[in-house]
């Protein structure tokens, strides 16, 4: 275990699983106090349940110890420091994901519709993601394992070496953004104690009440009846369906003309 002012006094370290050694996974050692029954899956466990419930924001290694049922310095048997725990959350939901066997014979096509339908739900699924993976590096194994199974994909669409990182940052890019939104906005409306096709209306009509915006809102609403009615995770999969094609045909037209 590392002491409080050990953590205090040396440099963050660019990744926990840089950290140049085993992972502290098993029980810790019997004596000092210490539970039994404790080990590091299980805290990062506990962890993601807790940051999926309350957000960063509210998140503390003290709240965590309160959930686990046992006192801060326990937690730090299995891990040096609360940005250690955080990492090992974020690769933790990351294996939630469901990888196409790299054989499995499928299109290209349809392993990138599962890939980038998978990782929007994760990142509406645990709104807290979106922030860590611009934070963290995300070298942990099951975000290497997406990443890996994503870059054998993108090999296989024909596009030549030089144009297969571009079509990954507009494909994934974009999912990224869709799935942040996405689940910022369903946060938000639990916060406020709405359905989203009720938080949608209300946010509409008040809009819909300032002169400023009455010719503008005309213009938008004609796009939305275009775009067709129903609830706002019909419209939202209309939206996500149609962009994915859209960059799934650039790729194709990318091959076509050689890259």
């Amino acid at each position: 275990m590392v002491r409080a002012a050990d953590r205090a006094e040396r440099p963050a370290r660019a990744s926990v699983w840089l950290e140049g050694r085993a992972p502290r996974g098993g029980a810790a050692p019997r004596g000092g106090g210490q539970p039994s029954g404790l080990d590091r899956d299980r805290i990062t466990e506990v962890t993601v349940r807790l940051l999926d419930a309350e957000g960063m924001g509210r998140f503390s290694m003290r709240r965590l110890a309160a959930a686990l049922n046992v006192t801060a310095m326990s937690v730090y048997w299995y891990v040096d420091t609360k940005d250690d725990l955080l990492e090992l959350a974020l690769d933790a939901v990351f294996g939630e994901l469901e990888l196409p066997e790299a054989e499995s014979g499928e299109d290209w096509r349809d392993q990138l519709r599962g890939l980038a339908g998978g990782y929007r739900a994760l990142l509406v699924r645990h709104p807290w993601v979106s922030p860590l993976i611009g934070t963290f590096l995300n070298i942990g194994p099951h975000a290497m394992a997406f990443s890996l199974r994503v870059q054998e994909l993108v090999r296989r669409t024909g596009l030549p070496p030089h144009g297969q990182t571009g079509a990954l940052s507009a494909v994934f890019q974009f999912v990224y953004g869709f799935g942040t939104i996405e689940g910022h906005f369903v946060q938000r409306c639990a916060s406020a104690g709405m359905s989203q096709d009720e938080y949608h209306r209300q946010a509409m009509s008040t809009i819909v009440e300032q002169p400023r915006f009455a010719e503008h809102f005309g213009r938008s609403a004609d796009l939305l009846e275009a775009r067709g009615g129903g609830t706002v995770e019909e419209m939202r999969e209309r939206d996500f369906g149609f962009a994915l094609e859209m960059l799934i045909a650039g790729i194709e037209t990318m091959v076509a003309r050689g890259g």
